[in-house]
């Protein structure tokens, strides 16, 4: 690439006219027709030539040689800045532009060059800048900035004249006016904007510009301060316009972030000011308001201040000035906060920092204080002394902490996370550190030793390894026990009770009241007391590396916990044996206890004693107010109280409800467990007593295998294998009594909220009349000198009806616009605005069609001249009867209209007053023949049909010229609506009951129409709603699908379109009808290609989707604004409601700035920078989709992270950009200390930076895969009340849940059962969490936070790597542990995309499992479960990891049963037992497990679908879908997400490894290979279903007792379980027996596993790959997860030492010997596998012929030997088929063991033997699952009843299935393309 660009050394000045020449080179910039591409993807580190660049493009269409120059002198500057070319694209970027240059040389003259651009600018100036032509603030902006970067260039290219110097400096001191703003012009020039005409909004600009008796800051110099950074800015002087301007100077804020607060601050005064003021005032501001504000934002801070003891330095002089101290406080708290970057996610870290600088702020402005201290801080400090000297040496500790996290696979306790640093200053110890913090303080560098030596030498990233803090997240199941221990010891008290009273010779539960009964139930103490120890030995070893950094109190609280413990496990056993002397009944006891005392045992006594502390607990439990008011109390003697039951910590106080909310949930928990215990004692502990009696009484000897301990009591080894999976579904089921109650309870609730009253369109129909009077008491806010009691008047009702009837239409037309009814259905919904002259409501044509021909049938026959016989007819229908009115006046209006003629008007204004008459004086029928009204009908009909004609056509001039010619205009202007009305009732004779045909319009309008009857807060009117934001989260998904993705074809030939052409042929149908395009016009839909992608994109998940949805919340404040004020002005009285909402536009700059102050949407797009950049096609066009919609909703705001080379370093920016004409805007930058992803999890770090430009006192969190509706949109006003909603000894909501609709169900079966699923927890399951439970967290989006409470503790979610991967939930934690309150309404809804296919689904269930083992570990979990109540912590257990350890518990139950089974049967000792007649009668064990089967069927999710389908559809639809879904294989689907939920949880908690999984959110409609399954589900699921193969294989060859139904039946659900493992993934992948495909996958098969592996070697492309990938988790596990691994490993070679005894060639014996020989056979075959393996690599290439020689004496050898075995040792077929059986599982435990002790078998050179023993058993596990496939693609009928299986919902819909599976086949498929395929873009399957 031979350019100047790379010349080195100095470049002589030029002028501008400097001839370009260079030699041919290539240019790597994307190709764009869009104009400033040159500008957008210019290099990080060339950044500020970028407006040069801009500028050229904005002038270069009318002043080319203008632009030329300024090309050119962006060049030069370029070229001064980099001159080697070494920044990253530099040369690359020199070079394009050489490239341009040279194509725009115009051979200019050099003398006249710059006078050329001197005159330019004189014209621009005068013309744009001075010129008489008002222009818009954004205009202006523009012109400005091209004014500013136009002197520039005349400055460094010459001398300029003074007039020239002139117009610049009245460009720099104006263009401050014209900057580019976010929401507010706050610096405007000329006539105000609407918004800042608000008089609120001016109010809050007064208030911040009150700066008068503010100490102007000094500057500093590098004399004063001597740091680092003292001479940051020395000498600037900027100017000061507000207060925080003022605070930006003296505490060295960016000016982007004094900007952007400054904007957010007046916004939030402004707000606040408009909701509370009662009078109003211009310029004055209630400082009642102010400290309204203050007291919300430092709530958090005065709670950290009291609970340190330390006074607040909120301080105010004597003789404060009115708001002012309360402001800068405020101000100072959001500066602070605006660039604390990843120290947000820290709040007491934010408390702190606002502590020291409060208290700089109070002595600056305070001279009673002391002149040296204010001077002292009174200085001007640098831009950026904030950042470098506060923030970034924070950033740099946790930086230094997350290295240590090794990209997650260090041990958590070997790093610091967020929790630990921010939990450093929750002690008084903080105090202490230096301000500002130094580098080599307390804070950054030491740290307080408690370890051992080995401890200190742990070095990760560098430097010493500090202690934790107060909670170390340690990779163990005994989290489980240590959080929720109250619950374990419960269970297992209650466990060891009821088996001493069912142990009882009558077994009966009233044997408690006998003496000896109850003296063995009071043992429980004792095991209370080894319990208690046990929980405080963990609380010592999981804590022991936080002691370093623990307060005194609490590790002196751990010690006397275990000190304590121990004496009462010694106490209690000594007791309780003395006890035995004094036997006594329950009845005795408490008589005794009361009446003598000292006849009492000491056993009584400690037992009392030990009791006390749950005596306390039990009466504080009944006073939750008291309990709430003493864990926030700061009384030294409280604490002391509390402290050993609940030691002092900041958060997780004062978290009890009210009594009425305990009530419910305690009621709810006890019928719960008294349900439960009485299953477990009845069921499944009273009937294996007996039969365990009899086991421990019988003496076996004559065992089948040799038995190493023979001489055991009892036969324990036979209790144990019958007791271990009663007991551990014991521990489950209670999740499955969860799940009932929770169904029967949500179901009630659901009812009573009045959910499903109108579920039909028949139930829409008949109740349509009263959704107005439902939508005034919900939807319309009271006016003003309004009560809730008002009684609507006739005035009002005609209010009510316009208002409903305007948002109804708006609603109706949005349908459309989605393309979900036709132009005919829209026609028949729409309502018609009450006009005068008819004085009824005018209801929609579809509840009124077809009622007029039904009335004029009724009228014609009638036979009685009776007029109230035929009104009663006709009044009995509501709907006809005002359809007659509404058709006689309308009709009499237009006739009106048409006549000109007064005698003519006369006739017909007599023909109605007799009408009139008539009625009155009930002669109507005998005045008028009814039996002509069919042919006036007829008449009527053909008369407003040609109305409705062509009004150019002649024969419409002919027919009508005499009535029209002179009021024509009239008639078209003005008339036609209730012409087109009225044609639509006399002429549509069918019914309309089936109007929407679309099922999601249907469900859409019954929903909303639902709502308005349900319990929700009246709505405000919009300048009294809260303003809240929006913020979406964008990593690199989909924006808006391309054309190349429309027109991709999969394997099968099918395209994205084509697909959703047959899923949603109606809205195909209604889209094409919406731009008049017929479905066969090719050439047609390609002009309108733009429209199709996004048509396409808004059926997808996609980002305009999620966009659009959002932009109706503006949208319906806009209209309520406007419905608001029309009101206040009277208008809506009128009924004109259509005229002024489309065309007065007195209102609508109000309206918009309204809009405006409420509502704001950010999607913080992380990598919008780089796409920006990006030469990758489909990056750059994801930043053209995301910039197109910036153009298309211009409120729209994108952040961004934008990376910058400057000098060596790069540094990081907070971006954000609006859209302008052509191109993005920015708005605010603010510096970073560094990336802030390297810190944390990606999506929280995306919302953390973005979330500093939301707005509003609530926040709104969606994912970019969600979708919003109009009609919801409306509700929002609503919702936000329930924020402010005064609740009695209640909290306030912190958080507020909303119900989702999934919209993605119609696409396949699984679909449709994950949307099921979905829909019923986030409907029944969230509506018990939230009530009566309380345990309703944040499970993602779409909640609404109340976002000062939030932001001021720690943002809205959690971002520590690994341990916070689901980071939403998180947020619902901090909330609650800090005295939030999360709610749940389900009268709006949000829509949401789900993964479709198995893949992506069971890819989101391994990260949700993933995420809740490590919520197990976490101290969040450990605080609730510990901080809860009893019945409140039993809620949250069962709602959160409790529900994954119950499904990992139900898959050890297989486990267990079976390997119990197995000890059993090849013991012999199964055959012995079963000869007894008591064990042969006895059913417990099979009717016990039979219960684990409910959950493990997946029955378990189906019960809240079916009760909440049935509640909101009916339940014979629920019932209906039940049994469809069964017959859709829904269960398998559920039985397989068991497994992965299961294998997940317990490998994350066990070894970690859990991390992000992309599942992608495209249509999933191709074949997955065979080998893409395996890989994915080869751990998971597959090994684990042969293992129970195995097992079920051998207990049905060796067992002896499968004649019991029972045992039938629960061997049939573990071989259903087995089976839906193994082939799951199969019968749900499309085409998956299809049998070129299943040769196409054993092929692809084949080739992967025998392709070696390697460094940069895919997993997808080598199994050699795959195989280490598998094995990371070992890596990275500890010494604990590396044992456990080994000791679960050998449960394998059990297998070998049953079986081998069972061998005819064993001949009976019972000798150690046999499997003694059976291990040398084993040696014998894994070394001649290990020779010929190593002849392959020694021998294979070089020496082949020796090397068959040597596998041919090989195979002669095994022959010779097997032959010996059969005759002479007297082996036979079936030992060869019993020795596979017993030998594999021993292959795979030395496989696994050798896995553990990889790095041994490595050094010892036997690695490769291990991995060649994996590779085969990889190929036999592929082979045993893949010929059943094989064999099943042999018949046709299969693969087709498959095909119907999976898309069985899209059948219903319209999909023709055959067409799509074989839509090449018939002919090729037309292809949609304006223009070419982009060969460079890459392709992706939809």
């Amino acid at each position: 690439m031979a350019s100047s660009s790379g010349t080195k050394g100095p470049v002589p000045r030029k002028s501008l006219s400097r001839k370009i020449t260079r030699l041919p080179t290539m240019i790597d910039a994307p190709e764009d027709d869009v104009a400033g591409a040159d500008s957008e993807f210019i290099p990080s580190s060339l950044s500020s030539i970028a407006p040069i660049l801009r500028v050229a493009n904005e002038l270069e269409e009318e002043y080319p040689r203008i632009a030329y120059f300024c090309r050119f002198a962006a060049f030069e500057r370029i070229h001064n800045m980099d001159k080697t070319s070494s920044g990253r694209g530099v040369r690359q970027f020199k070079t394009y532009l050489l490239h341009k240059l040279e194509k725009e040389d115009m051979g200019m003259v050099a003398t006249n060059n710059l006078l050329e651009v001197i005159n330019f600018y004189r014209y621009y100036y005068k013309t744009f800048i001075e010129g008489p032509v008002r222009r818009k603030p954004e205009e202006m902006a523009k012109h400005y900035q091209v004014a500013t970067i136009l002197f520039d260039i005349l400055k460094r290219s010459g001398d300029v004249d003074t007039e020239i110097e002139g117009y610049a400096s009245k460009v720099e001191r104006n263009k401050v006016h014209y900057a580019q703003y976010n929401i507010l012009p706050i610096r405007y020039s000329g006539t105000p904007p609407a918004i800042m005409k608000i008089s609120e909004i001016k109010a809050a600009v007064n208030a911040l510009c009150e700066t008068g008796n503010l100490p102007t800051p000094k500057l500093t110099t590098k004399k004063q301060d001597e740091s680092e950074n003292s001479s940051m800015l020395a000498g600037e002087n900027r100017s000061i316009h507000d207060l925080l301007d003022w605070l930006g100077l003296t505490f060295g804020f960016q000016k982007g972030n004094v900007e952007n607060q400054r904007e957010h601050l007046i916004l939030l005064l402004a707000n606040v000011e408009m909701r509370m003021k009662r009078e109003k005032d211009d310029t004055l501001m209630e400082i009642d308001h102010v400290k309204s504000l203050m007291g919300k934002v430092f709530k958090n801070y005065e709670t950290w201040c009291a609970y340190l003891r330390e006074n607040s330095n909120i301080k105010y002089p004597k003789n404060p000035k009115n708001r002012q101290f309360e402001l800068l406080y405020i101000a100072l708290h959001f500066l602070i906060w605006g660039e604390a970057s990843n120290i947000r996610f820290m709040p007491e870290c934010l408390c702190y920092i606002f502590h020291k600088m409060a208290g700089e702020l109070y002595s600056i402005l305070n001279p009673d204080v002391g002149r040296d201290t204010g001077e002292k801080y009174n200085v001007q400090r640098g831009e950026e002394w904030f950042l470098k000297e506060v923030i970034t040496p924070i950033y740099n500790v946790l930086h230094k902490e997350s290295q240590r996290n090794n990209r997650g696979t260090a041990s958590h306790s070997k790093w610091r996370n967020y929790d630990d640093l921010n939990e450093l200053f929750w002690s008084e110890e903080c105090l202490k550190l230096d301000w500002p913090l130094k580098p080599k303080g307390d804070f950054f560098a030491k740290a307080r030793n408690r370890h051992s030596k080995m401890e200190d030498q742990d070095r990760l990233g560098g430097g010493r390894r500090k202690p934790k803090t107060n909670f170390v997240e340690i990779r163990t199941f005994w989290h489980l026990f240590r959080s929720f221990d109250r619950m374990w010891i419960f269970f297992i008290l209650a466990l060891q009770a009821m088996v001493i009273v069912a142990w009882s010779p009558s077994g009966s539960p009233s044997a408690i009241f006998d003496a000896d009964v109850f003296r063995g139930v009071l043992s429980i103490f004792i095991t209370a007391a080894l319990l208690n120890f046990i929980q405080a030995a963990l609380d010592i070893v999981l804590s022991w590396k936080a002691w370093g950094n623990m307060h005194s109190t609490q590790i002196v609280r751990y010690l006397l916990k275990l000190v304590v413990a121990i004496v009462w496990l010694i106490i209690l056993p000594i007791g309780y044996s003395g006890s035995m002397k004094n036997p006594t009944g329950l009845v005795k006891f408490f008589s005794n206890w009361l009446g003598n005392l000292r006849n009492q045992t000491f056993f009584s006594f400690a037992v009392a004693l030990y009791l006390i502390p749950n005596i306390v607990s039990a009466l504080l439990f009944l006073l939750p107010r008291l309990q709430r008011k003493m864990e926030l109390s700061n009384w030294r003697i409280v604490i002391f109280f509390l402290w050993w039951s609940r030691p002092k910590l900041y958060v997780g106080r004062g978290m009890h409800e009210d009594t009425v909310s305990l009530i419910r949930y305690t009621l709810f928990w006890i019928l719960l467990l008294i349900s439960k215990l009485a299953f477990s004692y009845y069921v499944e502990i009273s009937p294996l007593i007996e039969p365990t009696k009899v086991i421990m009484n019988m003496r076996i000897s004559n065992y089948e295998w040799h038995e190493f301990f023979p001489n055991v009591k009892y036969n324990i080894g036979v209790v144990i294998s019958l007791w271990a999976p009663i007991v551990l579904v014991y521990f489950m089921d209670a999740q499955i009594w969860y799940a009932i109650f929770a169904t029967l309870y949500g179901g009630i609730l659901g009812a009573f909220s009045r959910l499903g009253e109108i579920r039909t369109l028949g139930m829409l129909r008949s109740r349509f009349e009263t959704l107005p009077s439902a939508f005034s008491t919900t939807l319309v806010p009271l006016t003003q000198g309004q009560d809730e009691s008002h009684q609507p008047d006739t005035i009002s009702g005609q209010r009510i009806f316009a208002i409903f009837s305007q948002v109804w239409n708006e609603f109706i037309y949005s349908l459309r616009t989605e393309d979900l009814i036709s132009n005919k259905e829209k026609d028949l919904l729409l309502m018609s605005y009450t006009s005068d002259g008819i004085n009824v409501f005018q209801w929609p044509p579809f509840l009124l069609a077809s009622k007029i021909p039904v009335a004029l049938g009724i009228a014609k026959d009638i036979k009685r001249k009776d007029d109230a016989y035929l009104f009663k007819k006709i009044k009995n229908d509501g709907y006809m009867w005002s359809a007659v009115i509404e058709c006689y006046q309308t009709l009499k209006m237009i006739l009106f209209n048409l006549l000109v003629e007064e005698k003519d008007k006369e006739v017909l204004e007599h023909i109605c007053s007799e009408v009139k008459k008539s009625i009155i004086d009930r002669r109507f029928l005998r005045t008028f023949r009814m039996s002509e009204l069919p042919q006036l009908s007829n008449k009527l009909d053909k008369f407003l049909n040609i109305l409705k004609g062509n009004q150019e056509d002649d024969s419409y001039r002919a027919h009508i010229i005499n009535v029209l010619q002179d009021i024509m205009e009239i008639i078209t202007r003005d008339i036609m609506m209730n012409g087109y009305g009225l044609h639509l009732l006399i002429t549509i004779k069918e019914s309309a009951i089936d109007v929407p045909i679309n099922l999601d319009a249907r469900r859409r309008i019954t929903f909303f129409a639902n709502s308005l009857f349900m319990n929700m807060p009246r709505a405000p009117e919009v300048c009294n709603m809260l303003s809240f934001s929006v913020l979406t989260p964008y990593y690199n998904e989909e924006v808006l699908y391309s054309e190349d993705d429309l027109n991709l074809a999969n394997e099968d030939g099918i395209t994205v379109l084509f697909y959703l052409q047959k899923i949603y042929p109606d809205e195909w149908k209604n889209f094409l009808e919406r731009i008049d395009v017929e479905d066969g016009d090719i050439e047609a839909l390609k002009q309108n290609m733009d429209k199709i992608r996004y048509w396409v994109s808004y059926r997808g998940q996609t980002l305009s989707r999620t966009v659009r949805g959002m932009m109706y919340y503006r949208h319906a404040i806009k209209l309520q604004g406007f419905l608001d004020m029309l009101d206040d002005t009277g208008g809506l009285r009128t009924g004109g409601i259509e005229k002024y909402y489309h065309e007065e536009k007195t209102h609508i700059p109000q309206v918009e700035a309204l809009a405006d102050m409420k509502f704001t949407y950010v999607v913080s797009c992380q990598v919008y920078g780089m796409q920006k950049k990006s030469t990758d096609g489909r990056d750059y066009n994801r930043y053209r989709n995301v910039l197109n919609l910036m153009l298309t909703y211009p409120s729209l705001r994108v952040a961004y992270i934008d990376e910058r080379e400057e000098a060596t370093n790069k540094v990081y920016y907070s971006v954000l950009v609006k859209g302008g004409e052509k191109l993005d805007e920015e708005i605010y930058r603010i510096k970073l200390p560094g990336r802030p992803n390297d810190i944390g999890e990606g999506k929280p770090e995306n919302q953390n930076h973005a979330i500093i430009f939301t707005r509003g006192e609530a926040l709104q969190t969606i994912d970019m895969n969600q979708d919003n509706y109009l009609e919801e949109a409306f509700k929002m006003r609503n919702v936000l009340e329930e924020l402010t909603k005064s609740r009695r000894r209640q909290h306030k909501p912190t958080i507020l849940g909303l119900r989702e609709h999934i919209f993605t169900g119609s696409v396949s079966s699984l679909a449709w059962f994950m949307s099921n699923q979905e829909t019923s927890f986030v409907t029944i399951g969230q509506r018990i969490l939230a009530n009566p439970l309380k345990v309703r967290f944040h499970y993602g989006h779409p909640d609404i936070f109340d976002r000062i409470f939030h932001i001021t503790r720690g943002g809205i979610s959690k971002a520590s790597k690994t341990i916070n991967l689901s980071e939403d939930i998180f947020s619902g934690y901090n909330s609650t542990l800090r005295g939030g309150n999360v709610t749940h309404h389900e009268y709006i809804q949000v829509g949401k995309g789900r993964d479709v296919g198995l893949n992506q689904i069971s890819s989101f269930e391994a990260k949700v499992a993933n995420g809740n083992g490590e919520q197990t570990i976490s101290r969040d979990v450990y605080r609730l479960g510990h901080r809860f109540d009893f019945y409140r912590m039993l809620s949250f257990y069962f709602t959160t990891v409790g529900f994954y350890f119950s499904s990992m518990v139900t898959v050890l139950t297989v486990y267990t049963f079976l390997y119990g089974r197995l000890y059993m049967v090849m013991s012999g000792l199964e055959r012995a037992i079963l000869d007894d007649p008591v064990i042969q009668q006895n059913r417990s064990l099979e009717a016990a497990l039979a219960s684990q089967s409910v959950f493990q069927l997946g029955l378990l999710l189906v019960l809240p679908m079916v009760m909440e389908i049935g509640l909101e559809k009916g339940f014979r639809t629920a019932l209906g879908k039940f049994i469809i879904m069964q017959l859709q294989l829904a269960s398998v689907f559920f039985t397989f997400q068991l497994g992965t939920k299961a294998h997940y949880y317990g490998r994350t908690i066990l070894h970690g490894g859990a991390k992000y999984r992309a599942t992608g959110r495209g249509f999933v409609v191709f074949h997955a290979k065979f080998a893409d399954n395996y890989r994915m589900y080869s751990r998971s699921h597959f090994v684990k279903g042969l293992e129970l193969v195995i097992l079920l294989v051998v207990y049905l060859v060796y067992g002896t007792g499968h004649s019991s139904g029972i045992y039938l039946f629960v061997t049939f659900s573990m071989w259903f379980l087995v089976a839906s493992w193994l082939f799951a993934p199969f019968v749900f992948n499309p085409s998956g027996f299809e049998w070129q495909k299943t040769v196409d996958d054993w092929t692809d098969w084949n080739r992967w596993v025998g392709n070696l592996g390697g460094i940069g070697i895919a997993p997808e492309r080598s199994w050699e790959s795959w195989w280490d990938m598998e094995q990371d988790h070992l890596r990275c596990t500890g010494i604990r997860g590396r044992v456990l691994e080994i000791l679960l490993a050998l449960r394998f070679l059990l297998y070998q030492y049953g079986i081998v005894y069972h061998l005819n060639i064993a001949h009976h014996s019972k000798s150690v010997v046999v499997y003694g020989l059976s291990w040398l056979v084993m040696v014998i075959v894994l070394l001649v596998l290990k020779m010929v393996s190593m002849g392959r690599r020694k021998f294979g290439i070089d020496f082949q012929l020796m090397f068959r020689i040597l596998k041919g004496l090989l195979f002669l050898g095994f022959l010779s030997v097997m032959a010996v075995l059969f005759v002479v040792c007297g082996l036979t077929i079936s030992d060869l088929f019993a020795g596979i059986l017993g030998f594999m599982p021993t292959g795979w435990a030395i496989l696994l063991i050798g896995q553990v002790c990889r790095p041994f078998l490595m050094k010892v050179g036997f690695w490769e033997s291990i991995k060649e023993l994996a590779r085969t058993y990889e190929y036999v596990m592929g082979l045993i699952i893949f010929t059943p496939i094989a064999i099943l693609s042999w018949f046709p009928f299969v693969s087709e009843f498959q095909s119907r299986l999976l898309f069985n919902q899209a059948f219903s819909r319209g999909l023709q299935i055959s067409m799509i599976l074989t839509g090449r086949k018939d002919g090729p498929m037309t292809q949609l393309r304006s223009h070419p395929p982009d060969s460079s873009t890459k392709q992706s399957q939809p």
